[in-house]
Parts: C-alpha cells; sequence; structure tokens
C-alpha cells in the first residue's frame, strides 16, 4: 500500500504542477469580463490541490480494494483518461487563448470524474464519494465558461491576442 500512496501523491503533485505551468493567469485573463460570482484567482490553486489530494486518495483505496489485474488495470484506465481531460483545459483557455474550444472540451472532462466515479464504486464506496467534489467543481467551472465565452465572443481574433 506504501507504493501505491507514493505513486499516487507523485501522479497528484505532477498534475497540480503541470496544470499551474499550463494556467498562466495574466493580463489576457485579467482583462476578459467575468461574472460577479467569479471565484478569485487565490481560490483556485487551493481548490484544485484538495480536489486532486481526494482523487488520489479515492485512487489509493479503489487500488488497495481491487482483486485482480484487471481491477487495476480500470482503475488506472480510468484515472488515465481523466488526466488527459484534466490537462487539456487548460491549454485551450489560458495558452490558445479561446474559452470556446476549452468549452468543447470540458464536457469531455466532466463525463471523465463521472466515469471515475460510476467506475470505482465497485472498488470503495468511499471512493466515489470522494470524487463527487471534483464533479461539483468541473460543473461551476463549466458554467463560468459558459459565462466567460458570452460574456467576452468571438474569440480567435486579433483583439483576443
Amino acid at each position: 500500500m506504501t507504493v501505491t500512496i507514493i505513486v499516487a501523491v507523485v501522479i497528484t503533485l505532477l498534475v497540480l504542477a503541470l496544470g499551474a505551468k499550463m494556467s498562466p493567469v495574466g493580463g489576457w485573463y485579467r482583462a476578459l469580463r467575468k461574472p460577479s460570482w467569479n471565484p478569485p484567482e487565490w481560490v483556485f490553486g487551493p481548490v484544485w490541490t484538495v480536489i486532486l489530494g481526494l482523487a488520489a486518495w479515492a485512487g489509493v483505496l479503489a487500488w488497495t480494494n481491487a482483486s485482480d489485474a484487471d481491477g487495476c488495470r480500470t482503475i488506472a484506465v480510468l484515472f488515465a483518461i481523466n488526466i488527459v481531460f484534466h490537462m487539456g483545459w487548460s491549454p485551450l483557455f489560458f495558452n490558445l487563448r479561446r474559452p470556446d474550444w476549452a468549452l468543447i472540451e470540458v464536457p469531455f472532462l466532466w463525463l471523465s470524474v463521472m466515469a471515475l466515479i460510476i467506475g470505482l464504486a465497485p472498488f470503495s464506496t468511499l471512493a466515489s464519494w470522494l470524487l463527487v467534489p471534483y464533479l461539483l467543481w468541473v460543473t461551476i467551472a463549466t458554467v463560468l465558461n459558459l459565462v466567460i465565452v458570452r460574456m467576452n465572443r468571438p474569440f480567435g481574433g486579433s483583439a483576443n491576442s
């Protein structure tokens, strides 16, 4: 179990570090029109740290309860798919400055979190519940992304560069 915890912590730290690197909050982002309920910038780092920490805990619980290689493979595939979609949103939104493209990508992230919740349930009910804040946060982020697109479109032209 110690190795499982170490692997989960390392993956979580890598995802957090890469996510921070791919989410440069600069003048472009600050200049976007945002709704009054947009969380302050300082909230995102701590929230993602807690959410991904809970996801790591969920992964450890599910992995330790998996009774065979097929179960472990299922868990690994579900997390790998989630990480791909998790890491895909920030570059679209921040680096390419295309909140509209990020809005197209975010349902896949949401579905990957839902797949984790459903897919981990047979291994650990607690693991599934630990992922609910992740789903809620992605839901809020999706709505925020939609509102930002509506308030600021069109994107991709020289005015948004």
